[in-house]
């Protein structure tokens, strides 16, 4: 569990009544990682929701050829920025991660259960309401971030 007032500080919680923020509270743990590790893998069932406190962490999108699965390629679609949200996949129905995240320095990120979480939306529709308007938020940002790298390889 993390503090309330944590969550506080991040725009995804921000206009969330006090309750809401003390039931994700106890769904959320801060941790520690080190450069260089694989939060989670394309593919991989979405168990948790992130958010960036301080770091370094990039997102790839992973193509798998079809007919030869060990032929995969990582292509690099953002940097994650302190205070966004990642790992969205784990609200979003099928709840399987599209990408994958390593970080890439020293880095400190909230992990909230994404079971809890869902199970939350079912009960309060406000709660929902927040959390989709902020996955959605972050689903359009890395889309323009996509488009951008596009726009560059084609020039």
């Amino acid at each position: 569990m993390v503090s309330p007032e944590l969550l506080r500080r991040y725009q995804l919680f921000a206009s969330l009544k006090p309750e809401h923020i003390n039931a994700i509270a106890m769904l959320t743990e801060e941790v520690q990682l080190e450069s260089g590790e694989t939060i989670f893998e394309s593919g991989r069932p979405a168990d948790y929701l992130y958010i960036l406190v301080t770091g370094c962490i990039d997102l790839f999108y992973v193509a798998v050829d079809e007919i030869n699965p060990e032929l995969r390629k990582e292509l690099f679609v953002s940097e994650i920025n302190p205070g966004e949200p990642f790992g969205i996949s784990a609200l979003l129905d099928p709840w399987v991660y599209q990408g994958t995240v390593r970080t890439t320095c020293p880095s400190r990120v909230l992990k909230s259960e994404s079971t809890g979480l869902r199970a939350l939306c079912e009960v309060d529709p406000a709660i929902s309401a927040v959390l989709m308007r902020g996955m959605a938020q972050a689903a359009l940002s890395r889309l323009h971030d996509t488009h951008v790298l596009l726009a560059a390889a084609r020039a």
